[in-house]
């Protein structure tokens, strides 16, 4: 497995290349990709979202496509939809943008409920459904969304069901200090994917992602595994907790952090450190908790800290 796993260790030094001081972000980006998740990025413009998204893209070798999600994006953009073609008498189906292996939807809070809507069984199911015909899409199929800060001009909040959908939520947030400087000296906005090569093809990449599947969870950890998320449910301050789809999403990340970093079985803090990216975003803060002030981050913390972690090992 060595040799694959190199490869993804080589994807995300040249992303960090490009992306500086966003370490941690980057890894765990990468972490979703070997799962194969959907990813969700929130933060405010211009922290690198979308430059993260698409060094991903070229570096893994995979077809890609971007939609700027406005009011105007309708259904059938995404979809696709079927001309009449007078010169054969016959309907034509157009693929829409989710028939490649990466779509960045950027900014995909600002479009309308119905528009984002029709992302929900392709993120879910892969394939989508026009006019009572189903097709398959070809894997991989991931989506890559960034989201404006809640309550920004022209936003619209995501529904439950599509915000389930995604594997992960993070924030990037601002670089540090020196960071920050380096990318002044060197204008890193206006130099994109320049020297960005394609360090896998689509093949390889697949063959990594079931490398990451059959890595091992023992009973001990998967009780672990579960015992966090259902005490989302239970947690007095949350209104509604992480979903069975949460669980499912925390073995596949945990699977893949494991992976990552060279082991082929699970430890419970491959599981802690996947908890919050896969928990906060299905998880409903009470009133209560909210007119407090309470962050998600923090009843997380506090769930992680109770939940009694199992001897490590394998067995």
């Amino acid at each position: 497995m060595s040799g694959y796993r190199e490869i993804a260790r080589k994807i995300t030094a040249q992303v960090n290349e490009h992306i500086l001081g966003k370490e941690e972000v980057v890894r765990e980006v990468m972490t979703a990709f070997l799962a194969g998740g959907n990813i969700l990025l929130e933060d405010i413009p211009g922290v690198g979202k979308t430059t993260m998204a698409l060094l991903f893209a070229h570096s893994m070798g995979l077809s890609w496509k971007r939609v700027q999600f406005t009011p105007d994006v309708m259904p059938s953009d995404l979809t696709g939809y079927s001309i009449y073609r007078r010169e054969t008498g016959t309907f034509e189906y157009q693929k829409g943008a989710v028939f490649c292996n990466l779509m960045l939807a950027d900014e995909i809070n600002r479009t309308t409920p119905k528009t984002q809507s029709a992302l929900l069984e392709v993120m879910q199911e892969k394939q989508v459904t026009v006019e009572g015909v189903t097709r398959v899409l070809e894997p991989p199929f991931i989506v890559v969304a960034t989201q404006n800060p809640f309550g920004a001009v022209g936003t619209q909040p995501l529904p439950s069901a599509q915000m389930d959908r995604f594997m992960i939520s993070m924030t990037v947030g601002y670089p540090d200090f020196e960071s920050e400087v380096r990318m002044a000296k060197e204008n890193r906005l206006e130099k994109t994917n320049e020297n960005c090569e394609a360090i896998t093809d689509r093949d390889s990449f697949l063959k990594m992602q079931a490398e990451a599947d059959k890595v091992f969870i023992s009973d001990e950890v998967y009780r672990y595994l579960v015992e966090l998320i259902t005490s989302t449910r239970e947690h007095g301050q949350i209104e509604q907790g992480a979903s069975p789809r949460g669980t499912i999403a925390l073995t596949r990340m945990a699977k893949a952090s494991a992976w990552f970093e060279g082991r082929d079985y699970v430890t419970p803090e491959d599981v802690a450190s996947q908890f919050p990216y896969v928990a906060a975003h299905r998880i409903r803060l009470g009133a209560a908790a909210r007119m407090e002030g309470v962050k998600k981050k923090e009843v997380l913390r506090e769930i992680t800290d109770k939940v009694i972690k199992p001897e490590p090992g394998r067995k």
